[in-house]
């Protein structure tokens, strides 16, 4: 079993386990996080149960390509997810995507997460670049990118099935040298 966390000036994140399942459950069902989710909501723990198991099957692989955190605060309590998903080798980059629960909302939790697993994509993975979408009427996921060093590169259209319709996507990505530098 892999052991992998890293601690951040307010937080700690870790590769989620199993006793995470009921706190991602919870996760999964605010509507306020469900709002631009493209992911849907599982429909009961069982099938949350079914995801978790995946994201901990992916770090018992023998390379890895899909790290998924348990954010908490250093000492306990959940406060989200944050995913850092390999492309090939040959592209050398990883898509970021992350979850947090509102009532830790507007406090610099997300962005404070989400810098963490990029310095691990870049210093410890050595990516060469790291993107993220999110839903151009997404605000705040707009500012936490951008927070976090990301720059806006595009728009794709109509991509994400949300529940209220179609919706664009803002493409962001951040590269290896810009984060250095």
């Amino acid at each position: 079993m892999v052991v992998l966390k890293f601690f951040t000036e307010r937080l700690k994140l870790r590769l989620v386990e199993m006793a995470d399942l009921e706190a991602i459950h919870v996760l999964h069902h605010l509507a306020e996080t469900d709002q631009y989710n493209t992911l849907g909501i599982p429909k009961d723990l069982e099938e949350t149960n079914i995801i978790v198991d995946g994201w901990i099957n992916d770090h018992q692989k023998k390379t890895i390509k899909n790290y998924t955190f348990a954010v908490e605060f250093e000492k306990g309590g959940f406060v989200g997810l944050v995913s850092l998903k390999l492309s090939s080798s040959k592209f050398n980059s990883a898509e970021i995507w992350y979850k947090i629960n509102v009532d830790f909302w507007n406090q610099g939790y997300a962005t404070e997460a989400i810098r963490a697993v990029i310095r691990f994509g870049f210093d410890r993975l050595k990516l060469h670049r790291i993107e993220a979408g999110c839903a151009v009427e997404n605000l705040a996921s707009i500012r936490v990118l951008e927070k976090a060093g990301m720059t806006q590169e595009g728009r794709k259209r109509q991509i994400l099935p949300l529940v209220t319709g179609w919706m664009d996507s803002f493409e962001y990505a951040i590269l290896d040298e810009e984060w250095k530098a």
